[in-house]
């Protein structure tokens, strides 16, 4: 079984070493899903798409006030971690008050008074479109030096993609995540002290998150580990709370955009609006697998 674990995780190093290689997924009449480098009969192009997008609209967003022709706007903010605001206002009309565009990092569970629209002619109404965005966490400050213990019990494993891998660890998200190839059920622990900021354990098979299952943790200094691919219904912290090193936070999986069981760890910061993979190591060394695909054994 690990065997062809292996082996079907050695697709991943392919693109790390053949630029533009191509994957292709086939699917046979049980059902089957299987990838490989050369087309058969049915098979499709598989395309990878970096998006690991965290819906968050129903945490963080604009709340209006209304009253005799004063529109005061608040930004809530209902995540455990800080977040970055961007915010102006479009086709305006009877608006006094909403010139520049609001810059602003708002505390973790928090809700703030952000602008204060009036009428410019009293009794008319206010026309307005705001144009709201915003990112996890806060831009301000640096990470710190700090070496990983490895976020899982068991192995030993090896990595089946690394980072700037050409296959998926291409895009500003993901693109010093590591992906380490592990059976499914592998429990998976906190590698980093922290507070759990956002989590996702009812996915199942691809679903429609590419991420599958997973779990986001803020640390100090501003940084965030993510543990994606988890297994359905395994995580087992909630939004909110604190975690030290060794925290039981799941098992591993094979969900989302992911071709094989494995854990995909990441370490995040917000560069400005935006969220940015970052360098980091292990404390101990994890070897590479060979490259089947490419007959390097």
């Amino acid at each position: 079984m690990f065997t062809r674990l292996l082996f079907f995780c050695g697709l991943f190093m392919a693109a790390t070493s053949a630029m533009a290689l191509t994957v292709y997924k086939s699917t046979d009449a049980n059902g089957v899903v299987s990838y490989s480098d050369r087309p058969t009969k049915g098979s499709e192009v598989f395309v990878f798409r970096d998006r690991m997008d965290e819906h968050l609209e129903r945490q963080v967003y604009l709340v209006f006030m209304k009253k005799d022709g004063v529109h005061s706007v608040y930004v809530r903010n209902n995540l455990y971690a800080p977040v970055e605001i961007n915010l102006r206002f479009t086709g305006l009309k009877n608006v006094s008050g909403a010139g520049r565009p609001i810059h602003k990092v708002l505390p973790a569970r928090s809700s703030i008074r952000v602008a204060v629209l009036t009428a410019t002619q009293a009794g008319r109404p206010l026309v307005y479109t705001p144009r709201f965005k915003y990112a996890l966490g806060s831009p301000s400050g640096s990470a710190l030096a700090y070496r990983y213990p490895l976020p899982w019990r068991g192995g030993p494993f090896r990595i089946s993609q690394g980072a700037n891998g050409e296959y998926s660890h291409f895009g500003a998200k993901s693109r010093y995540a590591m992906d380490i190839a592990m059976p499914e059920g592998t429990p998976i622990i906190a590698a980093r002290g922290g507070v759990v900021v956002n989590t996702e354990s009812r996915q199942t098979g691809r679903g429609t998150n590419p991420s599958g299952n997973f779990v986001r943790v803020l640390h100090n200094d501003g940084t965030m580990g993510v543990y994606l691919h988890l297994k359905q219904g395994s995580v087992r912290v909630r939004e909110g709370q604190r975690v030290v090193v060794g925290s039981a936070l799941a098992l591993s999986g094979n969900t989302g955009n992911s071709t094989g069981p494995h854990l995909h760890f990441v370490v995040q910061r917000n560069t400005g609006l935006g969220l940015v993979s970052i360098p980091y190591q292990f404390k101990q060394p994890v070897g590479v697998l060979p490259n089947f695909v490419l007959g390097k054994q």
